[in-house]
């Protein structure tokens, strides 16, 4: 297994990350080399994650390996102490074996070398043994803002999940508040459109600025890309005499614009979808709460492309019994577990620089497991550390909006500037996030005070020992700030402070807020009877074509007959009219059955009206002439069969 854990890691973290990447970038219409840099930085992020466990364990082997080769050889007198018993070298012997996941000497330098400057290539370009100390002083000093919050709205999020009402009416309040800025973006968007519009119309086929114009145009909605294509004369030159044709950077300016509204416009649709989704959702688990026969049923039929085998397994009852009683205790439970994780990591965020007596909760479980040399509980305490710290930093990222410009939207709906500058934040993060946890856990030298083997990661990464007022004073003491943090978060005051700065935001005690919840139930009512008048549209549709189906495949294959075939049938159906021309109790059926699934037969527009024998009859009621028109017939006509 050597080296083997560490080769099925950085396999599966790049998976991780690109499966996350492909949540959020779209990856058929962004630049590749965006895609690279966003792939490459979250990769490089994650995978440090990942790998940090096994440098903790590795390095523990090391120390057990080193303070075995330096013991004095064993005895049989001297090394009995007093009481009978042995000294700890003795039995170290025996402990002191290799773990599973053991990575050879000189590998893991060499790979946080790699990983290291990979990712400050990504965002810092140059750096001295200065630069790493200002590099991680800012890293930390973002890193606690972030945690702070993340700590607290992690678990009061899944706590919240389980209130299917609040979950409800903050729904109706997003859907009140981007339905604002989904108007805006299609007004945004139309605009843009009438500009380019305009240019199009004015730049010919043969003016030296088309191709720019060629390019704008692939950037645009298909309808307009569409519509714009019928209005054009491209046989028309342009005229070199007239000077008001937009210029190079004025085409520049508005390709960025085009793009933007487009991409704007494109994200908030599929959020609007989203958030109808999830609203009808919560409406059904309301519903059906107080179902006597604990059968979930669904407002809307479920759409055809959704998965079989998830159907047959997922019934209505199973559903249910998940969605109306069991859900709700699992997001308590969960929520409570992530609560206790974070108050253990405040605590030991609080008191990490205290090596005697060791109050960090976390530096507790490694020397715990350290004693037994139980690697695999180090690596699972390990991994379980730095997972939760990282999932509270990262989620805030993927939740934060800078200027409205920045920010992650999901099902491949984010842009490629958010995506860039999500790769440098998560950059930026991810060193000092590892040298916090080491300092938690009591790895890093600057904290223990000890000359022990330091991890590869330190070695490499550096330490905050570079600058003695950053190691013993910032180091030590900002991340107590995160308990202040927690507190203004736990209160809300944030979301306080953005709603009296005019920036609408949820708050149950708050009088916009009922009206932005009033504003969006009434839009999820109009959202639900259009789309029921939808499904009964198409069930009208099914019937019409289950009950006629068959009748139009044989009218198909009577018009693709022998044309003998056709004219001896068409003789006999002469010859039988008069019999049936009279009978007229099926004859409504019949002419809806013939206009809806039989082509018509052309009609004389010109005609005063069009009788109800005619639409019977099509063949007998005109007569073909020259001119290629069935023309009607003179009412001397009417009563010649009489």
């Amino acid at each position: 297994m050597s080296g083997a854990a560490l080769g099925i890691e950085i396999i599966f973290v790049f998976f991780l990350a690109l499966f996350i990447l492909h949540r959020y970038g779209d990856f058929k219409k962004q630049h590749r080399l965006v895609i690279i840099a966003t792939l490459l930085a979250w990769y490089l992020c994650f995978l440090i994650v990942f790998i940090l466990p096994l440098d903790v364990s590795t390095t523990i082997y090391n120390r057990c390996k080193l303070a075995v080769n330096s013991s004095p050889p064993e005895s049989s007198s001297s090394n009995i102490i007093s009481n009978g018993s042995y000294p700890s070298s003795a039995p170290r012997k025996h402990r002191c074996s290799k773990p599973w996941s053991y990575i050879p000497d000189g590998i893991m330098p060499i790979f946080w070398r790699v990983v290291y400057w990979t990712s400050q290539f990504l965002t810092w370009n140059q750096l001295q043994t200065i630069g790493i100390a200002a590099a991680n002083t800012w890293g930390l000093f973002l890193l606690v803002l972030l945690l702070g919050y993340g700590l607290v709205e992690i678990p009061r999020s899944h706590w919240n999940g389980a209130k299917r009402g609040y979950l409800l009416m903050k729904t109706y309040f997003k859907v009140a508040k981007l339905m604002t800025e989904k108007a805006d973006a299609e007004e945004n968007l139309e605009d843009i459109m009438e500009e380019v519009r305009k240019v199009n119309e004015s730049i010919k086929y043969n003016h030296p600025l088309r191709k720019c114009v060629d390019t704008i145009l692939k950037k645009c909605p298909t309808e307009y890309q569409e519509r714009m294509g019928r209005n054009m004369d491209d046989y028309e030159d342009f005229d070199d005499r007239q000077n008001n044709y937009p210029s190079e950077k004025s085409l520049v300016k508005l390709h960025k614009q085009v793009i933007y509204s487009v991409q704007r416009h494109r994200r908030t649709q599929v959020q609007w979808r989203i958030l109808l989704e999830q609203a009808f959702y919560l409406e059904d688990v309301a519903k059906n709460e107080t179902s006597a026969t604990r059968q979930f049923v669904h407002t809307f039929q479920f759409q055809e492309s959704e998965n079989r085998i998830t159907r047959y397994f997922y019934t209505p009852t199973v559903e249910w019994y998940w969605e109306c009683l069991l859900r709700p205790w699992f997001c308590r439970i969960l929520a409570v577990v992530l609560a206790t994780f974070s108050v253990i990591v405040v605590w030991s965020e609080c008191t990490f620089f205290s090596t005697k007596p060791v109050l960090s909760l976390f530096a507790v479980f490694i020397q715990l497991a350290e004693r037994t040399y139980n690697y695999m509980c180090i690596e699972m305490a390990c991994f379980l550390t730095i997972f939760f710290l990282s999932i509270c930093v990262y989620s805030t990222v993927f939740r934060i909006r800078v200027f409205n410009y920045y920010y992650l939207a999901s099902h491949h709906q984010t842009d490629a500037y958010s995506l860039l500058f999500s790769g440098m934040l998560f950059c930026r993060l991810t060193p000092p996030l590892c040298l916090n946890f080491l300092g938690l856990t009591h790895m890093d030298s600057s904290i223990s005070h000890k000359n022990t083997q330091a991890t590869a990661y330190t070695s490499i990464m550096g330490s905050m020992r570079v600058l003695s007022f950053i190691a013993d004073g910032f180091y030590i003491y900002y991340p107590m700030l995160v308990v202040i943090l927690c507190i203004a978060t736990y209160f809300s005051l944030g979301t306080r402070c953005l709603n009296l700065l005019g920036f609408q935001q949820f708050m149950g005690d708050n009088e916009m807020t009922s009206d932005f919840i009033d504003e969006g139930k009434e839009l999820i009512r109009r959202e639900k009877r259009k789309r029921q008048r939808q499904e009964e549209g198409e069930n009208r549709r099914r019937e019409w074509k289950e009950r006629y189906g068959n009748s139009r495949e044989d009218s198909t294959r009577n018009r693709n007959v022998h044309p003998d075939q056709k004219e001896s049938s068409f003789s006999e159906t002469n010859a039988s009219r008069p019999v049936s021309k009279y009978t007229r109790s099926n004859g409504r059926t019949e002419r809806d059955r013939i206009e809806l699934l039989q082509d018509a037969e052309p009609l004389d527009f010109n005609a005063d009206s069009v009788s109800d024998d005619s639409l019977d009859h099509p063949l007998d009621s005109g007569r073909y002439q020259p001119g290629g028109r069935y023309l009607s017939m003179s009412r001397s006509r009417i009563f010649d069969d009489v």
